[in-house]
């Protein structure tokens, strides 16, 4: 253990099958300059079950008790989104930094909201998609020229979400008021990779589809509207001049899931791939080029948590990585990791590519 170690709490670390259990907590484990030191749920059985299973000392069945807590260093709020701003104002209110999962607001006004509120605190959002390691290199690689002038890329991406079925405890993600849904979440996962490797996104035009708009709950045997679009097909030009072709696809098996980031220019290629069914965010990518390169750097954190469902395996590789980034920026003073500035980036550019899907001009 680090002799001064970053305390954290976390918002949401429930037991069952959990997103914090499959990636926060494995995260935490792997990195000693980090230390999970409490937990809250709304309910007292399920922080303690919480605790014990995690390994926190303490545990709030408040969590403003937990953001109130003088030992806590850094807050993580891995709660549904509609929650995220009034946990996230209380902890920046008591000087806390804050790791929040993605997207940071319900709307682009609660985001900014939220950022600037932030002020000068170490803040950090889960787009952890950009921060994988293979990713990374891809960047270096770009950065460097290796690839010459870029010519064109071309994205394909799946998530198992927002398909013909789902269970209740996933129905607010087919609710536009959730602000959770396939556009905020899926896809504004995936451009967030884009723009890490291409630069920002300059001009949009977008379509999107409701494939499914009636879901089966299959737990209840019942039936429910979905308010969201389930499908993108999209081209966007970016900073580095290169169009890029991009779709994105819910609802399909694991067996089928991809994403594939192919990018050339006039003296070589890259190509980024993954095959996690929950998206280009979850799993581990893999990174080729006809460019020599060295290999990407092991990732901070590779183990599955002790409360992860199958669907969540590898879930917490890339949520290591912004720890690991979180932990060197409040160590140094200096503030490299993707925070509230980039969350209200990413619902912006979001809303820009569901305003040119809804009107039809480019944006």
């Amino acid at each position: 253990m680090a002799s001064n170690p970053i305390r954290v709490g976390i918002i949401g670390a429930d037991t069952k099958a959990s997103w914090a259990g499959a990636s926060h907590i494995p995260a935490l484990a792997a990195q000693p300059q980090l230390v999970l030191t409490a937990v809250a749920t709304r309910r007292e059985q399920s922080a303690r079950e919480a605790a014990e299973l995690f390994g926190a000392d303490r545990w709030y069945a408040d969590p403003y008790e937990l953001i109130g807590d003088p030992s806590i260093d850094l807050v993580t709020v891995a709660v549904k989104v509609p929650a995220h701003r009034e946990l996230v104002l209380a902890a920046l209110a008591a000087g806390k930094a804050v790791y929040s999962e993605s997207p940071l607001g319900a709307s682009v006004t609660e985001a900014e909201e939220m950022a600037a509120a932030a002020g000068s605190l170490h803040t950090a959002i889960g787009l952890q998609g950009s921060l994988n390691p293979s990713v990374r290199r891809a960047v270096e690689i770009i950065a460097q020229g290796r690839l010459g002038r870029l010519l064109s890329a071309r994205v394909a991406a799946t998530t198992f979400g927002n398909g013909p079925e789902s269970v209740s405890a996933y129905e607010y993600f087919d609710k536009a008021a959730a602000g959770a849904g396939f556009m905020t979440i899926a896809v504004g996962h995936v451009l967030d990779v884009v723009e890490m490797i291409l630069g920002d996104i300059t001009e949009i035009d977008a379509r999107t589809e409701l494939l499914w708009p009636e879901v089966k709950l299959v737990d209840t045997g019942t039936t429910t509207a979905r308010e969201v679009p389930d499908h993108l097909e999209a081209i966007v030009k970016t900073a580095s001049g290169a169009p890029v072709g991009v779709q994105v696809l819910a609802g399909v098996a694991a067996p089928d899931a991809r994403f594939s980031l192919e990018v050339r220019g006039v003296d070589g290629w890259l190509r980024l791939t993954g095959d996690h069914p929950a998206g280009v965010q979850v799993g581990d990518l893999t990174l080729s080029s006809s460019a020599d390169f060295e290999d990407p750097d092991l990732p901070a954190a590779t183990g599955v948590g002790p409360a992860a469902a199958e669907i969540w395996t590898g879930a917490s590789i890339n949520v290591g990585e912004v720890y690991a980034s979180l932990a060197r920026d409040i160590a140094d003073g200096t503030h490299h990791t993707p925070g509230f500035a980039r969350a209200v980036h990413n619902s912006r550019l979001v809303a820009r590519v569901e305003r040119a899907a809804r009107t039809g001009v480019r944006q």
